[in-house]
């Protein structure tokens, strides 16, 4: 039977009935997360005797994929670089950059462009759980596969990448409030990458983070001022 396929705007506003609080939204303190954002550099130089054990990387990584993305469908991966043979083979792959040995691992930020394909899982989930209805939801996903299936590989590519790079920021902040350094990375062959560590067709590379104990701060943050990136209304 074919499944009734919303228009992009019905698709676009039938969200709002995803999100059924029962309670209002928490008012944190914001003191804690300004520190973190404020503190958080890019760290080049690690202690390459500590080792990060994977519930830690994992605690941090479960707390990044709590960021939002495209319609919830949630297409990022991560690879996991720890051991120090592999990170010795990605060394020349990444430009010799020094962090990506003496770091305790290197995640490898991958966006799957196919990401569209879990909706099925994600949404049926929601049901499971009493949070959509599941008249609403097969039309939903229906939709999803619909617009998101017929999307041209550069928009494909767009909205992943988007993701990719909130999840990423997501990884970075995580990681400082758990007391470690990381530094993102883009200086890096993506084809060789690519090849070297079997990564499939679908999965397409945001870039490199470097995590473990900074032994040297970053450097101090220059930042252009407020109004010269600032614009209210219309350019």
């Amino acid at each position: 039977m074919t499944k009734n396929i919303m228009s992009k705007e019905e698709y676009l506003n039938k969200s709002k009935e995803l999100n059924i609080p029962l309670e209002k939204p928490k008012v944190l303190n914001d003191t804690d997360f300004i520190t973190v954002a404020k503190e958080r550099r890019s760290v080049r130089q690690y202690d390459a005797e500590y080792v990060m054990t994977e519930e830690e990387i994992r605690e941090i990584l479960d707390i990044a994929i709590q960021a939002p993305s495209s319609s919830n469908l949630q297409p990022w991966r991560f690879l996991v670089i720890q051991d120090k043979q592999t990170q010795q083979e990605l060394l020349p792959i990444a430009n010799n950059q020094q962090q990506i040995v003496d770091a305790s691992a290197v995640i490898a930020v991958l966006a799957d462009i196919e990401g569209y394909k879990s909706a099925e899982r994600i949404y049926g989930e929601l049901v499971n759980k009493g949070i959509m209805k599941n008249e609403i939801k097969e039309p939903y996903v229906a939709s999803i596969m619909h617009n998101y299936g017929n999307f041209s590989a550069e928009k494909a590519l767009s909205v992943a990448m988007i993701d990719g790079g909130l999840v990423s920021m997501q990884i970075m902040l995580a990681a400082k409030a758990k007391g470690y350094d990381t530094v993102p990375m883009g200086g890096y062959d993506e084809a060789k990458f690519v090849d070297a560590f079997n990564v499939p067709e679908n999965f397409k590379p945001v870039m490199l983070i470097s995590i473990g104990k900074g032994t040297k701060a970053g450097f101090e943050k220059v930042r252009l001022p407020l109004d010269t990136v600032l614009t209210w209304n219309k350019y």
